[in-house]
């Protein structure tokens, strides 16, 4: 398969941001100890963090036995519950500080983000049940319209909970997928065609989930671990997604809307024009992922309204 000219596709604003991540977190990173990955990782992220938005404030919790962080900036109509991306290895509430802050502002909403377990300490499904646990206690505490969201591993935890508190009358009014991985067959499609993208590779992906899954074998038909591996999408709540064109786990977005569709449900996906896997993190830098940031906290607030912001055909 013919590897995609990034040259051509990728903009020289988007290369910037590339080059300065990868000074941070060079290519070689999973090869080295899960400390340092983390210590990288999370210095990577103090490089790019930015000061919160005038007027939100951030607390530190726990929620049913788990350490959570309350964005407030004023009476609340609804509350977006975030999980960070990671890998289900890295990441934390820092990581994603700024982006939580960043949606509180926009939206106006209460934002929630929630400190899940990590891999190779704690193996799937923990990450999925702190997750699973978080929103419950979120419904519980706080009431009102939730929307579900989270970028790359939070998107598949995000989706996962969706998935399995259908009915539960949580008041879950839509959910919100960043670059998400949902489980898709990683030896078709986007998983080869841009298996040596910038910022993650196809290879990374294998890698992050044989950490995940105890004796690194991946299970075949579990949503909670790959919302694609559902044999059922009825029922699910509104649902936005955002992949990046040049990442492997692009079609994992496009799948999981189609699926949704045929089963009655409402779903989109927007395929984000050269932009890379990790791309929240240039928002302020690369006018393609500010565009991205701005429909998605524009998505966000429509959820949350209980509107639906594309045409229902």
């Amino acid at each position: 398969m013919t590897t995609p000219d990034y040259t051509q596709i990728i903009d020289a604003e988007t290369w910037a941001f590339i080059r300065a991540s990868e000074s941070w977190f060079p290519a070689e990173t999973t090869s080295y100890s899960i400390a340092r990955q983390r210590k990288i990782y999370d210095s990577m992220c103090g490089a790019f963090h930015r000061d919160h938005p005038t007027g939100v404030t951030a607390r530190n919790e726990a929620l049913a036995g788990i350490r959570i962080r309350i964005y407030e900036s004023g009476a609340a109509a609804a509350t977006t519950v975030y999980f960070h991306g990671g890998g289900f290895v890295v990441g934390g509430l820092e990581s994603h500080d700024d982006v939580c802050a960043e949606l509180c502002a926009a939206t106006g909403f209460r934002v929630i983000a929630a400190d899940y377990r990590l891999a190779p300490e704690h193996r799937h499904p923990a990450h999925f049940d702190d997750a699973l646990t978080v929103t419950r206690a979120v419904a519980e505490t706080f009431g009102g319209a939730l929307v579900l969201a989270g970028d790359s591993a939070g998107g598949t935890l995000a989706a996962a909970v969706a998935h399995a508190t259908r009915g539960a009358g949580l008041g879950i009014a839509g959910q919100m997928l960043i670059y998400p991985g949902l489980g898709g067959d990683r030896d078709t499609g986007s998983y080869l065609t841009h298996a040596q993208a910038p910022m993650l590779t196809r290879d990374d992906v294998a890698f992050y989930a044989g950490i995940r899954h105890a004796g690194g074998v991946e299970p075949q038909s579990d949503p909670t671990a790959g919302p694609l591996q559902d044999h059922d999408f009825t029922g699910l709540p509104p649902t936005l997604i955002h992949a990046a064109e040049c990442d492997p786990l692009c079609d994992d977005g496009v799948a999981y809307a189609a699926a949704i569709a045929r089963a009655g449900g409402h779903a989109h996906v927007t395929v984000e024009k050269g932009l890379v896997h990790g791309y929240l993190r240039a928002r302020a830098t690369v006018a393609r992922a500010k565009d991205s940031f701005a429909r998605i906290t524009a998505g966000i607030a429509a959820l949350g309204q209980g509107q639906w912001p594309h045409d229902r055909a």
